[in-house]
């Protein structure tokens, strides 16, 4: 509802069903891909968007809101009390703490438990070029202390297009890949062979991009994007012509 709203106020229609985000994609995943035993359940460090999107999908879930620390190294160490759990997904916590990073240390002891992540950005930008932590931080906490990687739900793997295209139909020539960040938005377009465009009122910059296309790593190539703007807002009038 959130980012339907905003999308209205740039000027471009949008009801909310139409907004589809990691958190329906990733509960999508839990449900259709990892396919979670029905008594199963998941450990999250997420937000209230993320619980009721895991809720929506019917797989029982702990760990939101406050974890204040209790105890001592030996209590940290077990902290993973419930066996039902056979996930672990990481999210935007602002909740995040030592004792949640405990807990999801000693249920990815179990090598049967996954470990999914939203997304991996570093920073969230603001108004005025401020920026605060973004989800990628907490991410690699959870990575580093249990010795894993993520599966990753969001940009810039191809599973949040599949999860799209399995509700809307979609035709990848007349799909057009816009967003602020090289390394996740423009990247997931060339994944996923969709036309790109960068606009300059977020993370990454012109300067980024052109050095991309410099450099012979095909891996960098991926993330110059076919045309840019300087805001989306620039989009509005080939939309309504």
């Amino acid at each position: 509802v959130m980012y339907a709203e905003k999308l209205r106020r740039l000027g471009f229609e949008a009801r909310p069903e139409q907004v589809v985000g990691t958190a329906f994609c990733t509960a999508l995943y839990l449900r259709r891909v990892a396919r979670l035993p029905a008594d199963a359940k998941v450990y999250l460090m997420g937000g209230p968007a993320l619980s009721q999107e895991l809720e929506a999908q019917g797989i029982a879930h702990l760990g939101p809101g406050p974890d204040p620390v209790t105890g001592g190294m030996s209590d940290w160490a077990e902290a993973g009390g419930d066996p039902a759990v056979r996930a672990v997904v990481v999210g935007f916590d602002e909740h995040f703490s030592y004792m949640k990073l405990a807990r999801a240390l000693a249920y990815l002891q179990e090598p049967s438990c996954l470990l999914l992540a939203t997304n991996t950005d570093s920073r969230l930008p603001l108004e005025g070029g401020r920026a605060i932590p973004g989800t990628g931080c907490l991410v690699k906490a959870v990575e580093t202390a249990a010795h894993r990687q993520a599966q990753i739900i969001g940009k810039p793997t191809r599973f949040i297009l599949d999860c799209v295209a399995s509700e809307y139909p979609i035709d990848p020539a007349r799909t057009v890949m816009i967003g602020d960040r090289l390394d996740t938005d423009i990247l997931m377009g060339s994944n996923c062979g969709l036309r790109t465009i960068l606009t300059l009122t977020g993370f990454s910059t012109l300067e980024e991009a052109q050095a991309h296309q410099k450099s012979e790593c095909p891996s960098r190539q991926g993330m110059v994007p076919d045309y840019y703007v300087d805001s989306i807002a620039d989009l509005l009038p080939a939309l309504q012509g």
